[in-house]
């Protein structure tokens, strides 16, 4: 044990908490949520536009996606990146996508962190 103590790679109490924390950013919060249009839609494209629209300004979509419920009827998935310090964000945003015109329902399916 006398040697790994001498050693560079070794990690003591003491050097363990350094400052270097500091230095790194929070991580983000990548959420899925599964929006279900009132109707049938060939194209999603005006309903990608308008929540592109109401995305807050320090999130990012990341993608979307489609998942077919039953008789031609597909629901929209999207995917937002918040920051994980912004509390309550996730839960406003579903409020705010199930008032879009032409959607009946938004739900989080999905929430998980990631350091990107």
């Amino acid at each position: 044990m006398e040697n790994a103590a001498n050693s560079a790679a070794y990690t003591s109490v003491q050097n363990a908490d350094s400052q270097d924390h500091r230095r790194f950013n929070m991580g983000s919060v990548l959420v899925t949520y599964k929006v279900f249009p009132e109707d049938i839609v060939e194209n999603f494209d005006d309903l990608k536009n308008k929540i592109q629209n109401i995305a807050p300004e320090f999130s990012a979509i990341e993608g979307y996606g489609e998942e077919p419920i039953a008789f031609g009827l597909k629901a929209l998935l999207v995917q937002v990146k918040f920051p994980e310090d912004k509390t309550g964000i996730v839960d406003e945003f579903e409020e705010k996508l199930a008032k879009i015109p032409g959607i009946s329902q938004a739900q989080t399916v999905m929430v998980r962190r990631t350091s990107r």
